[in-house]
């Protein structure tokens, strides 16, 4: 917050977190809402509160009486009004956790400003009142010291890109909230047109299409702060609103974008006091992100890599493994070093787990301190094959080894959530530890399963790597694309591409998702006309803004930087949405409703 504008348009001459040893003597007036009161008898302190700290007021009845038997009918949040002089605290009552914690202000003047009911809880900083509850109160919680330091993290974090971008003649524009819907990979929220009946708005899952359009339009440089809407199930990371940080440019390859967004990032870094991350980062490629880690998002702060050992394993007793190579699947291990003591309920208990995960089982072998091993399975290899496991996976006294064995996706997803889930279980991050790396040149397609057709693995407005255009048609899942995620402490912070900017090649994509031509016209024929204007080559990236500013501060959830955020389901337990809406709007809007 600059200083210098700290006091302008407002009631107080000061606010109540910067009144220090050096304002002693003067006369200060305070504006804020009663955090505490206690009453010693013949004093009574309150401890006024604002959005920038606590200063402790005191009313005398010999130096106000009026102002005193006001401080006597005071109740916590009561906003309070209060002139007086600011003096030493005794030493003996100074309070060193608290910045203004040397000094008091003896109150001569006071206004009741608002009465306040009796909160729902406690706002206190170190409460622990649900979070349902707290959301629901939203506007009281918003009081509270942590919940105020997120939002402005969040401010000081968008402040800096802003900046940042705007430094490097980037245009903010803004793209329309009401569009047509398309298909993205997600739901889409839709809203009735009553000038245009049985037509419907979509909002926008990104500004994906607008953001190409501002390229052909010549923008060079776009960037938006941009709401985005996506109707998906939720976790601690999603929402079905957020913000992402949207950027495009023209005339540009991968490398460009990414070493724009590496210098931008150093500043926001910068602003935030974030100083353990070096610039350029690693690029990892996705194939070798998979195989290492099991995941597109790897947490590279800690070990226990995947590592492959269907070589070592593919003549042994074992069927379960014998029978995974034989069916083209793959046995990877992973090595939790330190846990080989664990006892036999708790690695159950992991097993568990990777059932949830979607793995028929876990195999396992405790190599246990005093030198025993131990594990249903090892009498199914011989000595040379264990010996082998050990040095592949650099296993010694005290470790745990814990085995995949089904298809690729299969065990790249069962050990690479079990890879995170024993690191946290063993605290094997330090906290307030970052590290970033880019993934790179994603597949551009994938097989859908459920649809049994192909789909973009980014989204279809990706380019095709140039080596791989001549093999669309025949061979999509081995076409790479120019595509490049980074990626923040194990999630996916960003992702961006180079866009596809001929009208032919767009086609041919979209056809090999399953779009006929008509389907094209219909949904994208204003994407292909402008493609046809000379369109320039373009690429973008877009940042998580609520992702970013929740790593940055080390939240649980992007709900904790969101000033009114909505619960799992999606609902705002605040003010009631979603609601239902009168049989007039449904009307007007042409709806009707079947449940």
């Amino acid at each position: 917050m600059p200083e210098d504008f700290a006091n302008e348009y407002s009631m107080h001459t000061h606010t109540c977190g910067e009144l220090r040893r050096e304002n002693i003597g003067q006369t200060v007036t305070l504006t804020g809402w009663v955090a505490r009161r206690r009453d010693h008898g013949g004093l009574i302190f309150v401890d006024l509160r604002d959005r920038t700290g606590i200063t402790q007021v005191v009313f005398d009845p010999d130096t106000a009486k009026d102002c005193f038997e006001l401080g006597e009918r005071m109740r916590p949040e009561w906003s309070i009004e209060i002139t007086g002089f600011v003096r030493e605290r005794p030493e003996d009552t100074a309070n060193p956790d608290l910045p203004t914690g040397e000094i008091d202000v003896v109150v001569n003047e006071c206004t009741i400003l608002n009465e306040s009911a009796t909160p729902p809880f406690p706002l206190d900083d170190d409460i622990d009142t649900d979070e349902l509850t707290r959301m629901k109160w939203r506007y009281l919680d918003m009081r509270r010291t942590p919940v105020a330091e997120a939002l402005r993290l969040r401010d000081t974090v968008t402040w800096a890109i802003r900046n940042a971008l705007h430094e490097r003649l980037f245009i903010e524009v803004e793209t329309p909230i009401l569009g047509k819907s398309t298909p993205e990979g997600a739901r889409d929220f839709i809203v009735p047109s009553r000038t245009n009946p049985g037509h419907f708005y979509a909002l926008p899952q990104s500004p994906q299409l607008f953001k190409q359009l501002t390229q052909i339009g010549g923008i060079e440089r776009y960037y938006q702060v941009a709401r985005c809407f996506r109707d998906e199930d939720l976790r601690a990371d999603r929402q079905p609103e957020f913000t992402q940080v949207d950027i495009e440019m023209s005339y540009v390859t991968e490398d460009d974008v990414m070493t724009m967004m590496e210098d931008v990032l150093a500043e926001v870094f910068k602003a935030v006091g974030i100083n353990d991350v070096s610039f350029p980062l690693d690029r990892v490629q996705y194939a070798e992100a998979m195989a290492r880690y099991g995941t597109d998002r790897p947490d590279r702060r800690f070990g226990m890599e995947l590592v492959d050992i269907s070589d070592i394993v593919k003549d042994c007793g074992f069927k379960v493994f014998s029978g995974a190579l034989a069916n083209g699947g793959v046995v990877k291990a992973i090595n939790a070093k330190g846990a080989g003591d664990w006892p036999r309920a708790q690695i159950d208990k992991l097993g568990d787990l990777a059932l949830e995960w979607g793995a028929k089982g876990m195999a396992w072998i405790q190599f246990r301190s005093e030198g025993k091993v131990n594990s249903p399975i090892t009498k199914f290899f011989t000595e040379e094959e264990i010996e082998a496991i050990k040095t592949a996976l650099d296993v010694e006294p005290g470790d745990l080894v814990m085995f995949g064995a089904d298809s690729t996706a299969v065990v790249n997803e069962v050990l690479g959530n079990m890879r995170l889930h024993m690191a946290h279980a063993m605290g094997l991050v330090e906290p307030g530890t970052h590290d970033l790396c880019w993934v790179v040149n994603f597949p551009m397609f994938r097989y859908d399963e459920d649809e049994k057709r192909y789909a973009a693995e980014h989204h279809p407005f990706t380019r095709v790597r140039d080596e791989d255009l001549d093999r669309i048609e025949s061979d999509p899942l081995s076409c790479g694309s120019y595509s490049y995620d980074i990626v923040m402490d194990g999630f996916e912070m960003g992702g961006g591409t180079i866009r596809i900017h001929t009208p032919e090649l767009q086609r041919r994509i979209l056809r090999q998702i399953g779009m006929d031509d008509a389907q094209i016209d219909e949904q994208f024929g204003f994407l292909i006309t402008a493609l046809g204007f000379g369109a320039p080559p373009h690429g973008g990236i877009a940042l998580g803004l609520d992702r970013l500013v929740m790593l940055i501060g080390g939240y649980a959830s992007i709900r904790d930087v969101i000033a009114f955020p909505k619960t799992s389901s999606g609902a705002d337990p605040m003010t009631g949405a979603p609601g239902e809406v009168s049989k007039r709007q449904l009307k007007e809007a042409n709806i009707s409703i079947n449940l």
